[in-house]
């Protein structure tokens, strides 16, 4: 009952927003303000939402499908690289143009390259759902690490800890919070780049599903699918939240 207590104290307002904009929205819809077609009535999006969960699911499923390993292979590019980039000076050097001139380059221009190059249009949605992803991790891993107080590391001396100790105890510890953060970017970008990458190649998927109802001019079924796709992100960013939370309650 307390927890409840306290979720209310703190969100009572974020409610109030979110009633706020459901009423706008119940204004315009009702009467007509805006394309009616557009903005169906609130009743026809709730139906929709409805009728179509199980599909809904399927296509829930196959989104996880492909977000699952592009982001585990974003992290491993991005902590693979960005450790060697923090801790070797004159390879920081060497890399940074050329990483940073690459992070500018819009995944959306290099769209038919990797269509034409990749073995298929899954291998093809990984590497844009990575590539639009990996540098929110990357550059924070890297900053992370230049921004570690050098008395953690004159302790890590004092108490004789090199090598693979002193990079699990003291470095990584010291850049995880840099590290999260740059992930939480990053794994908000890669739900931009999911529904890209579905609504353009692929059958199944979130993405796919909304592309396909705007064609067809249905929009009760794509706000539907547009609330479901809110729904689930909340849910996995809150999962992640209590995760960082854990790992990070060591920090203020």
């Amino acid at each position: 009952m307390k927890k409840l207590k306290n979720f209310f104290k703190d969100y009572w307002i974020t409610a109030l927003i979110i009633l706020l904009m459901v009423l706008s929205y119940k204004y315009i819809s009702d009467r007509k303000l805006i394309s009616p077609m557009m903005f169906p009535n609130i009743g026809l999006i709730g139906k929709a939402f409805y009728d179509n969960r199980q599909n809904a699911l399927i296509n829930v499923a196959s989104s996880f499908q492909l977000l699952a390993p592009s982001i585990l292979i974003t992290l491993v590019l991005a902590l693979g690289i960005g450790f060697l980039m923090g801790l070797h000076e004159k390879l920081r050097k060497v890399l940074y143009p050329i990483v940073y001139a690459f992070s500018c380059v819009p995944s959306i221009l290099l769209s038919p390259f990797v269509v034409l190059l990749s073995p298929s249009m899954w291998w093809a949605s990984i590497i844009m759902i990575v590539y639009g992803c990996v540098w929110a991790t990357l550059f924070a891993t890297i900053t992370g690490i230049q921004t570690i107080d050098k008395r953690y590391l004159g302790n890590a001396a004092t108490l004789e800890l090199r090598g693979w100790k002193r990079f699990i105890r003291v470095i990584l510890p010291a850049a995880s919070p840099a590290i999260l953060a740059g992930f939480v970017n990053s794994l908000r970008s890669s739900f931009v780049m999911l529904v890209y990458a579905e609504m353009y190649g692929a059958q199944y998927g979130l993405g796919f599903y909304v592309k396909r109802y705007s064609t067809l001019g249905i929009y009760e079924n794509v706000w539907g699918g547009f609330l479901f796709m809110v729904f689930i992100l909340i849910i996995v960013m809150t999962i992640f939240e209590k995760i960082k939370n854990h790992i990070l309650r060591w920090a203020m």
